[in-house]
């Protein structure tokens, strides 16, 4: 299946939820100030957020006006041109080897299925991988990415349940020079920013990365539940306050109406979406596409 077909799918309950408002509002007649409110609302209840969607709508309007539109088809198509490059303007991030990413995020998001299915990304591509089961605090975490490993015959750097996750990434990171690894996968403990020892122990594991591998490229990607909608954003929030973000990896895209949110976090936070999941299968993991997306949503 190509990416553009699961990017669809993935997104069949955010465009089912909306196309019957859209279509009904495209057939309304007038681009009036009814019309501009009404797309408002319905940009909001897929989850673009309300300033993001008064944005969005705000520069349609007054595109429309200078390009003299009159018919629905050529609104639709401005929407969806507007959105384009409101994502085009987002920097955009391009993956150097050997690298090392640490997933983050908070319980339950999917952070150790998500390593498992990026081991097996980047396997497809040909790069040597390695995993480091960074969560010592969870109970059976290391198990679970054990599991991952075996499924995806990816090599594997675990200590003890309750071991400093720091030296399990230590240990990775020699393992990695040793073996001349392309790419490492940090897993790590599910966390609130209320919990400010975990939140702590996320500073010196990127420390750690920093300071025994400064010349590997270095990514923190936080993996954010899209069912979630809004409520993804302060998860951003806070976990940038205690390191630095470089990617989202959106998952459950295909279980959700909210899939809006992805214009939210771009739009809001100016940090690219990099992988989305886009089913349970361990290939269902793609690099984000914008156009494949915009084009799929309305």
């Amino acid at each position: 299946m190509g990416l553009f077909k699961k990017i669809g799918n993935a997104l069949k309950k955010t465009r089912e939820s909306i196309a019957r408002k859209f279509d009904s509002l495209l057939s309304h007649g007038q681009l009036d100030d009814d019309f501009y409110d009404e797309l408002t609302d319905i940009l909001i209840s897929c989850d673009c957020g309300v300033r993001t969607s008064m944005d969005i709508v705000d520069n349609l309007r007054l595109r429309a006006r200078k390009n003299k539109l009159r018919n629905a088809e050529d609104v639709k198509n401005e929407l969806k041109a507007v959105l384009k490059e409101d994502f085009e303007s987002i920097p955009k991030l391009e993956i150097e080897y050997p690298n090392i990413i640490t997933i983050i995020g908070v319980n339950g998001v999917g952070k150790t299925t998500t390593i498992g299915k990026l081991a097996s990304y980047f396997k497809s591509q040909k790069k040597e991988v390695t995993l480091v089961a960074g969560d010592t605090f969870r109970a059976a975490a290391s198990n679970q990415l054990t599991e991952w490993a075996e499924r995806t015959k990816t090599r594997i750097i675990k200590h003890a349940e309750g071991a400093d996750a720091a030296a399990v990434v230590y240990d990775g990171i020699s393992s990695a020079k040793a073996k001349n690894t392309d790419v490492l996968l940090v897993d790590t403990a599910g966390r609130l920013h209320t919990k400010t020892n975990l939140m702590e122990e996320l500073k010196k594991i990127d420390k750690v990365i920093t300071r025994e591998y400064p010349n590997a490229s270095k990514y923190n990607f936080i993996v954010l539940d899209a069912t979630t909608g809004q409520n993804a954003l302060n998860q951003i929030t806070a976990f940038s306050e205690f390191v630095k973000i470089d990617g989202i990896i959106l998952t459950k895209l295909d279980g959700t109406a909210k899939g809006g949110v992805i214009i939210a976090i771009e739009k809001e936070y100016n940090l690219p979406v990099v992988f989305v999941g886009v089913g349970e299968g361990v290939n269902d993991l793609e690099k984000f596409d914008y156009e494949d997306f915009v084009d799929n949503l309305f």
